[in-house]
Order: structure tokens, then C-alpha cells, then sequence
């Protein structure tokens, strides 16, 4: 069994993670400072409470409220580069940004299978979000079909791929619930060389399908191996907040692909921050690929 990994997204021009502790994270989009809640930073800070002070959106729980909080001159959105890519950051409900900096060595690491596959990829991204996954694997040549179930962020999503000059690359976009997707995918025969899998611990498509990740998720990957093609590249699997372990990721991926070799791997999502090399942890995956 492999050996658990550990990821990290380092400080960059477009992002940093600048201190973390007492149960906050203070970051950098941009020239834009945030500070919002994270549950993983349960050690004591190491910055002043002045300089935390500093920044210009803050997104505060009070009860059942929780609202953002902006100083002068915080513009509605604006842009980032994080690694290759070019990304609109805009502050949303659930203390959200629009990307998830700590999937930035999964995009690489997507990139490198894809190029060095030599030949034509398909990739399915199922919950694409606003487009990170799928812009890594469209930048490096392969066609994509991103599948969300929320019209804004497929909105956005399209908004992140013309950022990136990537709006006439081979991207389909398509609103509708992951698993009604694959059901109807497997149906016309479409097969995909790369799948990648970003789930939530809870959700409804777009016609308001219930997702548990507990119920639904085995049976989406069995679902999703069906669909692969007869030499497939890629699997990954992304979570958060969902109270499982990379090993049960693996655990569910393994059996779908073990008779066809190639190489496993598990491990925690991090974010390194700035100045003292603590890492913050962002999430799970698990993955596998062929080898080439």
C-alpha cells in the first residue's frame, strides 16, 4: 500500500496563506486580503492581532448569521493567477472565494499524465466548480466535459476558461446532475480516458437530487469506471469536510482499477504558509493512473 502524501500549494504572486490559528485563516487573492473561518487551524496564531486587523474582506459567524464584512475599495471580483491559470475571485455566501488554492498539485499533476500520455485525451470533471480541474486538463490538450450542478458556477467556470485563453479549447459544458450524467452517458456509450471527482459531503443538482456522500458516492465511482475508455489514463478523487480519510477514498477506488496495474496514491491537500512553512490542511484525495 502506498504511503500517505502530502501535498502542498506554496506562496505564490496570485495567492498566500499569510498566518492561521484560533480556528481563522488570514490569505492573499491577489492584492486582496481575507480573513475567514477555517476549523483545521486549531493552533495559536503567530502574527498580531493588528496585523489580522489589516484585512479588507473578513467573513464572521454571529449565531446563525454569517455575513462578509468589506473595507473601502474591495472590488465585486477580480483576478488571479494561481500556477498556469487565471482565475475570477469573487467573495460568495459560505465564506467561499470561487477557488480552492490547495488543488493546485493535483492540476499539475493532471497536466503531466495528460502530456506525457501522447495521445488524444478525454476527461469527464464531475461538481467542476468553477472550472480549476478542468482548465488544467483542457491548458495541457485534452477534450473536457465539465458537469456541475449549479448554473452559476458553470457561469463562472466559462468566465475562468476566456481568462485563461482558453475559450475555444474542446470544453463542454453541461448543468445537470452528476449522477443522472454518467447514467445517461453510459447509456450512449461516451467513454473518457480521465475522470475526476470533486464531491460534497451534501447537495442537490439542479432539479434538486439529493447527494449524500455517504449513500451515493460508491455506487457514482463504480458508475464512473463504466464509462472509462478501454485504455484509461487517469482517476482522481477530491474531498472536504466530509469526516472520511484519503485511505477510504482509496479503498473505494483500488478495486475498480487494480487489475489494470498502473500506480495508486493517497494523501492530504495542504497549504503551506508564508513565513514559517506550517502547513494548513485543505482536503483529501486519492488517485491513480496508469503508468503510462
Amino acid at each position: 500500500m502506498p504511503e500517505l502524501q502530502i501535498l502542498k500549494t506554496l506562496p505564490s504572486p496570485g495567492y498566500e496563506l499569510i498566518d492561521s490559528g484560533a480556528g481563522e485563516k488570514l490569505e492573499r487573492y491577489g492584492e486582496v486580503i481575507f480573513r475567514r473561518p477555517d476549523p483545521q487551524a486549531l493552533w495559536p496564531k503567530r502574527l498580531p492581532e493588528k496585523t489580522w486587523g489589516e484585512a479588507q474582506a473578513v467573513f464572521s459567524r454571529e449565531g446563525r448569521r454569517s455575513d462578509w464584512e468589506f473595507k473601502p475599495g474591495v472590488p465585486e471580483r477580480w483576478p488571479i493567477e494561481l500556477g498556469f491559470l487565471r482565475f475570477w475571485i469573487r467573495p460568495t455566501a459560505f465564506k467561499h472565494t470561487g477557488l480552492f488554492p490547495e488543488q493546485l498539485p493535483n492540476w499539475h499533476w493532471t497536466q503531466e499524465i495528460i502530456k506525457k500520455s501522447g495521445r488524444p485525451i478525454t476527461v469527464l470533471n464531475l461538481f467542476g466548480y468553477t472550472g480549476g480541474a478542468t482548465l488544467a486538463a483542457a491548458a495541457a490538450g485534452a477534450e473536457v466535459c465539465h458537469v456541475d450542478g449549479s448554473k452559476v458556477a458553470i457561469g463562472w467556470a466559462r468566465d475562468n476558461a476566456a481568462l485563461s485563453g482558453l475559450a475555444d479549447r474542446p470544453i463542454r459544458w453541461i448543468l445537470d446532475d452528476a449522477r443522472s450524467f454518467v447514467r445517461r452517458e453510459l447509456k450512449r456509450g461516451r467513454r473518457y480516458d480521465g475522470i475526476i471527482l470533486d464531491p460534497p459531503a451534501f447537495g442537490h443538482g439542479p432539479s434538486k437530487e439529493l447527494w449524500k456522500i455517504e449513500d451515493h458516492l460508491p455506487p457514482l465511482m463504480r458508475m464512473c469506471r463504466e464509462i472509462m475508455s478501454e485504455t484509461p489514463l487517469f482517476f482522481l478523487i477530491n474531498g472536504y469536510a466530509s469526516g472520511y480519510s484519503a485511505i477510504a477514498y482509496e479503498n473505494n477506488l483500488r478495486p475498480l482499477l487494480d487489475s489494470n496495474g498502473g500506480i495508486f496514491a493517497r494523501g492530504e491537500l495542504t497549504i503551506e504558509e508564508s513565513g514559517s512553512g506550517r502547513l494548513l490542511p485543505g482536503g483529501i484525495f486519492a488517485r491513480w493512473h496508469s503508468g503510462l
